[in-house]
Formats: structure tokens, sequence, C-alpha cells
């Protein structure tokens, strides 16, 4: 019962919070107040459910930096403790679905984040495109989950391209940033939110100004991959 009431505080703050996106979206191009109120809202988000957040690695971030982060995803949790952790504006590629859902994905569409079509190559590229010039012109970083979607069991699934063809063609370094706990929090599917604490890690930052090539990508992909899973293991 506990639970449920959750979803229905959960739910009711997230409209008050995209309400108010919205009006920032408009009133406010330069996003500081946007990104402002996306830790406000994870924050109340992650306190509501009673979870606690955990981070290291910060010393690996400069503030001043942009960059690339690639994260492993398996719950609705990620998004709320990485735009509370993440300490730097990092704009967020989203699936073009979720911009379709009232308020909510209406004021991620007006903001600075990234909406994707996965179903259609011409427009991801395009999306790639985008988020090239938000890190050149407007220097926020850039958040992509690799996988593409949630995982159903925890376990790191095989990666996709997309954020290793924006760093070969951006230049920005990547950090991966490895996510542990948010699966029995929340699972793929589940709609009963445990207590329980998130571990957010920031890795050391990798340098991509090096790849010219696919094979490059693809070797940079297992290596960002490999390490994100060994720290699931060590976390563990």
């Amino acid at each position: 019962m506990l639970s449920y009431l959750k979803l229905i505080f959960i739910v009711l703050y997230t409209i008050l919070c995209s309400f108010l996106a919205l009006i920032f979206s408009i009133t406010d191009r330069s996003f500081k107040s946007y990104f402002w109120l996306s830790r406000v809202f994870s924050k109340g988000t992650l306190l509501i459910s009673g979870i606690k957040v955990e981070v290291s690695g910060l010393e690996n971030v400069d503030k001043d930096s942009v960059y690339i982060f690639v994260s492993n995803h398996s719950s609705q949790f990620d998004i709320p403790a990485l735009q509370y952790t993440i300490p730097t504006s990092a704009s967020i590629v989203f699936k073009k679905e979720i911009g379709k859902i009232p308020l909510f994905g209406w004021q991620m569409r007006l903001g600075p984040y990234i909406m994707i079509d996965r179903q259609n190559v011409e427009e991801a590229l395009k999306s790639i495109e985008k988020a090239k010039m938000v890190m050149s012109q407007k220097k926020f970083s850039v958040l992509l989950f690799a996988e593409g979607t949630r995982s159903k069991t925890g376990e790191v699934q095989p990666f996709k391209r997309g954020a290793f063809y924006l760093a070969a063609h951006a230049g920005f370094p990547i950090i991966p940033v490895t996510l542990s706990g948010t699966d029995k929090i929340l699972p793929k599917g589940k709609f009963k939110i445990k207590k329980g604490t998130i571990h957010v890690h920031f890795d050391k930052a990798i340098a991509t100004d090096y790849i010219k090539s696919r094979k490059d990508e693809i070797e940079l992909m297992e290596k960002v991959r490999n390490i994100v899973i060994q720290n699931i293991k060590e976390e563990g």
C-alpha cells in the first residue's frame, strides 16, 4: 500500500515539475533554471521514494569540462540518480516515444534534451548532429544509456554504437558511469518501489580524439562496457 502511495505522490510531483519545466524552457533559453529544476525534481523523487544515493569518482569529473557520460540502464530510477549526481549540465538523449507523454514528454522536447528516433537511421543521425551542436556551442555534456533500453535482468546488455559514433565525431571524452542497485529498487516492468541505496560511480575520462574508424569505435565501445561490468562486479 505504501509503495502505491509513493507512486501517486511521484506522479503528482512529476506533473508539477513538468509544468514548471515547460515554463522554464520557454522563458530561459540558457536552460540554467531547467537544469536547476531537474536536480530539485530528482532529489524530491528520491526522497519521496526513501532511496539513498552514494556517489564515488566525482574527482574524475571536471565541472567546467564537456563529456559524454555513458551509463548502464536497468530502472526508471537511473535518470533521477544521474540528474542528481552529475556535477555538470548534461543533456539526456531520450527515445521518441517518451516525447509523446503529455507534459513530461513535452517539456523534454522543449528543453535542452535530445530526442532520437531509433527506428529511423537518417533521423537518428540528425540527433547525433544535434548532440554535437549542443556540446560544442552550448557547452553541455551529454548523457546516453548505451544499451538503448532498460535491462530486464540488471545485467549489462550489449552496447549500441550511438554514443561512440558521437564520440568519434564530436571529440569530447567519454566518462563510463556505473549504476548499481536500481534494478532491485524498481526493475523494468514492475510498479512496486522498494527502499534501497543506489550506487553511482564515475570512472576516469577516456579520450576519443584518436578515433579514426568504425573499428576504433567498436573497440572503445567494448572497453567502456567492460569497465561498467567490472565496476558492477566490484560493487557486488
